[in-house]
C-alpha cells in the first residue's frame, strides 16, 4: 500500500494546485481516482463554478462514523531556492520532497490509497471523506462543504482533520482573520510632498499601530497556557504601494493577519486598529485631501479551535493511536469550522508542520506509512 500511496503522492505534488486558483485538475484526479472504484463523488462549489470541496462516503449511511478532512491547496513556490523542482515529486533516501508533501497532500495521498480498504471493510458506521479547498487562504471551501453536508442529512460523530501533527492529538489552535487593508492619499511632485497624501505614511502609521497592540498583548500572556506563544499574534506579510520615489504615494495595500486565542473575541482587537485609522489618522490626511480613504477588509475570519466538543474526538484518536496527550498548536486549520457547527473534532495526521510552506518541504516513507497504519485502525474501530 505503501508504494501506491508514493504513486498518488506523486500526481498530487505534480498539480500546482495553489490557493486562489482553479481547482478542475486536482479536483477531476482525485474524482476519477474515486470512481474507478465505484464511488460515488459530490462536488460543491464556490459561487463562481472555479473551485470545488469533494465529498465521498463509505459504508452504510447512518448517523455518526468519522469524516476525514484534508485540504487540496498549496501555498505558493515564488522566492523559495528549492534543492529540485517544487512540483515533481523527489525521493532523497527515506524523504519525499515536493510542495504540498506534508502538508497536507501527503495525508491525501494515504487516504485515497486506502479506499480499497474502505470498500472490503464491513462498516458498521460511515467513514465520510472530504477534502476541501483553499484551506491556506483561509478555509474558504469548508463553509461550501457543510452548507451541502447538512443539505443531504450527512451527520459524522466525529472528524478528524490530517494535517501534520506528527500523529498528535491536537484538540485547540489559534484563529486567524485575514485581512487587506487598502489605502488611497494623493500623488504630488516630492519637491514639496507637504501638498499631498502619501498612503505609505498612512500605511506605516497603521502598522505602527498594530505592532503597538502586538507587543501589549504579549506583555500579558495567558498563564499557564499550552501555546506557544501563549497570546494572540499579529503579522503584516506583504506591502505594496507608490509609483516613485519622487512622489507621494497614492495608493498603498498591505496584508495582514491576527491569530486569536481559542475564546477571544477578535473583533474587539481588529475594531481597535479601525477606529484608529478612521477616527485618528483619516481626519488628519483629508484636511489635506478629501479624497483620501482608508479601507480595513476582513477577507475572511477562521475561527479557533477550543477544546468544548473535542472530547468524544480525541478518545476515538486516543483508542486508535494509544497516545493519551492532548496538544495544542498555533497554527489554523478547517478544524474550528468543523466543530463551530457541532462536530467533535481533533486534528492528527502524519508529518511535522515545521517542514511546511518551506522549500524542500517533505515528508518521510516511515510518516506515510504511520499514516496508512492510523486509517486501518479507524477502519478497524469502526468495522464489525
Amino acid at each position: 500500500m505503501l508504494q501506491k500511496t508514493i504513486e498518488i503522492l506523486e500526481k498530487l505534488v505534480s498539480i500546482q494546485s495553489v490557493s486562489g486558483t482553479p481547482t478542475k485538475e486536482i479536483v477531476d484526479y482525485i474524482k476519477d481516482y474515486l470512481e474507478s472504484y465505484g464511488v460515488k463523488v459530490t462536488l460543491s462549489f464556490d459561487e463562481k463554478k472555479e473551485r470545488a470541496n469533494v465529498f465521498a462516503a463509505f459504508g452504510p449511511i447512518v448517523g455518526g462514523g468519522v469524516l476525514l478532512n484534508g485540504h487540496t491547496d498549496v501555498v505558493p513556490v515564488e522566492g523559495q531556492k528549492w534543492s529540485s523542482s517544487p512540483f515533481k515529486l523527489t525521493k532523497r533516501e527515506e524523504k519525499l520532497l515536493g510542495r504540498g508533501a506534508v502538508d497536507m497532500k501527503g495525508f491525501l495521498a494515504c487516504v485515497l490509497a486506502c479506499v480499497p480498504y474502505f470498500q472490503s471493510s464491513e462498516l458498521l458506521k460511515p467513514i465520510y471523506l472530504a477534502f476541501t479547498f483553499d484551506e491556506e487562504t483561509g478555509g474558504f471551501g469548508v463553509p461550501y462543504l457543510l452548507k451541502k453536508m447538512k443539505y443531504d442529512g450527512i451527520n459524522p460523530e466525529i472528524v478528524i482533520v490530517g494535517e501534520p501533527t506528527d500523529m498528535n492529538i491536537v484538540t485547540s489552535h489559534k484563529g486567524g482573520d485575514e485581512m487587506r487593508t487598502e489605502i488611497i492619499g494623493h500623488e504630488v511632485h516630492s519637491c514639496d510632498p507637504t501638498k499631498g497624501v502619501s498612503a505609505i505614511s498612512i500605511a506605516t502609521k497603521i502598522i505602527t499601530k498594530i505592532e503597538e497592540i502586538g507587543i501589549r498583548l504579549a506583555s500579558n500572556p495567558y498563564k499557564r497556557s499550552s501555546f506557544d506563544p501563549p497570546y494572540a499574534t499579529f503579522n503584516v506579510g506583504t506591502i505594496h504601494g507608490g509609483t516613485a520615489r519622487n512622489s507621494t504615494s497614492g495608493w498603498c495595500n498591505f496584508d495582514w493577519e491576527y491569530r486569536a486565542m481559542p475564546g477571544e473575541n477578535s473583533r474587539e482587537i481588529i475594531s481597535e486598529i479601525e477606529d484608529y485609522a478612521e477616527k485618528v489618522l483619516l481626519p488628519q490626511f483629508k484636511t489635506a485631501d478629501k479624497t483620501a480613504e482608508i479601507n480595513i477588509i476582513t477577507e475572511i475570519s477562521v475561527p479557533p479551535l477550543d477544546d468544548r466538543l473535542s472530547e468524544k474526538a480525541a478518545s476515538f484518536v486516543s483508542k486508535v493511536t494509544g497516545k493519551n496527550g492532548r496538544e495544542v498548536v498555533s497554527f489554523g486549520t478547517d478544524a474550528g469550522y468543523f466543530s463551530d457547527v457541532g462536530y467533535s473534532t481533533v486534528v492528527c495526521g502524519p508529518g511535522s508542520i515545521s517542514r511546511a510552506h518551506a522549500a524542500d518541504e517533505y515528508i518521510t516513507l516511515n510518516e506515510l506509512n504511520e499514516g496508512l497504519a492510523f486509517l486501518k485502525k479507524v477502519v478497524a474501530e469502526l468495522s464489525y
